[in-house]
């Protein structure tokens, strides 16, 4: 005789508690079919992403809708840990925009959330791939409120309003904040598009945050050489010629 499998792990993500209450409800009315331990509720996702680092959990029920960091970007920092937990998005969308989570494959509840669908998800419920959540993000275009990096078996957020400078180096991107530096395995044009208007490309390789900048002058001995100082740091970053003029005008508007 097959011994019976232990309850899963759910993490309950939404900002409203209403929202979260119904799910409880639900997930306990399911108790017969589909055993579930409830280990604990957020109400945003960097929250979310603690209680998921400091605990055992099997799935996250992940509103996509919250205020500063959003599930989708919620689910892509949880996608870095070793062992993520499967994700399962609820969402207030109607069937037709709802279309892109069909086409990456990606499981949703609708809310109100039903107690079948409930458990028809949380019993397939699997890890999300990257490119599902890429396509995800292009679907529902919104620029991150962090990056993420793994260090030691733990995801470190890094505050897109800490970071100084992006650099570009070999297949990894340099993020520096006033404190320390972090490599990042992202593309740095990515970044660029994700971030325009946050920050400013100065050369090929580097994007420098725009209201950091705090003076831009001529390198002694070169006639067209020009550089870049950001508040926090000493380091003079080079601008490079194509892009001098183009900086330097956006830099007489601010």
């Amino acid at each position: 005789m097959n011994a019976p499998n232990p309850p899963l792990r759910v993490l309950i993500v939404d900002d409203e508690a209403p929202a979260r209450r119904r799910l409880r409800d639900v997930l306990t009315d399911c108790a017969s079919e589909l055993p579930v331990n409830i280990v604990g509720e957020a109400d945003n996702g960097l929250d979310a992403l603690d209680q998921v680092q400091r605990q055992p959990v099997d799935a996250v029920l992940l509103d996509i809708r919250m205020p500063g960091m959003d599930g989708l970007e919620c689910a892509a920092h949880l996608n870095r840990l070793a062992t993520p937990p499967a994700i399962i998005f609820s969402t207030a969308y109607d069937a037709y925009a709802c279309q892109a989570f069909d086409l990456s494959a990606v499981d949703y509840l609708l809310k109100p959330v039903r107690a079948d669908r409930l458990v028809r998800a949380l019993s397939r419920a699997h890890r999300i791939n990257s490119g599902a959540l890429d396509q995800l993000r292009e679907a529902y275009p919104r620029a991150r409120t962090h990056l993420s990096v793994s260090e030691k078996g733990r995801i470190v957020l890094i505050p897109v309003a800490d970071i100084l400078y992006l650099k570009a180096e070999l297949k990894y991107v340099t993020v520096r904040t006033a404190l320390r530096e972090f490599l990042l395995e992202e593309s740095l044009t990515r970044l660029e598009e994700e971030f325009a208007g946050v920050f400013l490309r100065i050369h090929r390789n580097c994007l420098a945050a725009k209201n950091r900048i705090r003076e831009m002058g001529k390198l002694p001995g070169e006639e067209d050489g020009h550089f870049l100082r950001l508040d926090g740091l000493d380091e003079r970053l080079t601008v490079s010629r194509r892009q001098y003029s183009s900086l330097r005008e956006t830099l007489k508007n601010l």
